[in-house]
């Protein structure tokens, strides 16, 4: 540790970044994968076109802002927590060569812990204010938007900080909550309605952050059972992880298999999600048989935007009435 971080100042940016890149790395600005639900919610409301008025956009754009600013405060915050208890420092330290430690700022010295809990702190207190801000100007304001929009704002802040609730267990369930919220909050805001399809794919949705969460847990397994984070990956065997992550794989296929048969979605979707499928059927492959967790960890993001395509075809589609 050099005498600047000892002094509570940070050492000279690594890499010769700005101060600004080192705080959108500290809030994971480049994994923009979980604001990619907009869209979603966008292609379900806009049609028709000339009955989509300038306040839903305005609330729209104002809803994806806050998010970006909430998730921002989340990851930093779980940063705090990961420097504090070891578990970054195991996970992104030199006996960890795949995993960088510039992607932890903390880690490699570019911020001090009270640089990262202001801008935590900012970010939440922008993104309460952004998501205030549209929910007040919503043409709709249906309650169960309201909570759901306001649970996620409470538990990704205590979901590493604070109660810590990713170390009580559930942290693969908030996951997938994540992300179906931030397709069906801006939705119910903007229309005031909700549909059986669009719960589909938010759900399918919020699999996408799960399913390279759980590979990023895979590989972080010693990390986090050190400081007793209870991921299912530090829970049990090497064995049981990949008969787990094999069976999320599956449910993933199934919850689009199953919408079709029963008319919660079009009988189609099954089909046009199949490209998504077979690439997540070789994320699981990559990662289980020829045992390159990281590579399928980068495969899941591609999976992950691949279906966001997909299902925004699958609206336009419907609201076109193309497939009939």
């Amino acid at each position: 540790m050099t005498d600047s971080i000892a002094a509570g100042r940070p050492a000279a940016t690594a890499h010769g970044s700005s101060r600004l890149r080192v705080y959108a790395r500290l809030g994971k600005l480049d994994v923009y994968d979980y604001y990619l639900g907009i869209f979603l919610a966008l292609t379900a409301a806009l049609f028709p076109a000339d009955a989509f008025t300038a306040r839903q956009a305005l609330v729209l754009a104002m809803f994806l802002v806050g998010e970006v600013a909430v998730l921002m405060a989340m990851v930093a915050l779980d940063d705090v927590t990961g420097f504090r208890d070891g578990s970054d420092l195991a996970n992104y330290g030199p006996d960890n060569p795949l995993r960088s430690k510039a992607r932890k700022p903390l880690v490699a010295g570019d911020l001090t812990v009270p640089q990262a809990l202001r801008f935590a702190w900012t970010c939440a207190a922008a993104g309460a204010v952004l998501w205030a801000g549209a929910a007040a100007i919503a043409p709709h304001r249906p309650l169960w938007a309201l909570v759901a929009a306001g649970a996620l704002f409470a538990v990704s802040l205590q979901y590493s900080y604070g109660l810590k609730l990713s170390y009580h267990g559930f942290q693969e369930v908030f996951l997938v909550a994540l992300g179906a919220v931030l397709v069906i909050a801006p939705y119910g805001l903007v229309t005031g309605g909700f549909s059986g399809f669009l719960m589909v794919q938010a759900v399918l949705f919020g699999f996408g952050p799960l399913m390279f969460g759980v590979y990023s847990n895979t590989n972080d397994v010693a990390g986090d059972r050190a400081v007793g984070r209870p991921t299912v990956a530090a829970l049990v065997s090497e064995r049981g992880n990949a008969v787990f992550i094999g069976a999320l794989s599956a449910t993933e296929f199934l919850i689009g298999a199953v919408a079709s048969a029963t008319g919660l979605a079009p009988w189609w979707f099954v089909l046009l999600m199949l490209p998504a499928t077979a690439l997540r059927a070789r994320q699981y492959l990559t990662g289980f048989v020829r045992g390159d967790i990281m590579t399928a960890r980068r495969t899941g993001f591609a999976v992950h935007r691949l279906s966001v395509v997909l299902m925004t075809v699958a609206n336009v589609v419907v609201a076109t009435g193309v497939a009939g």
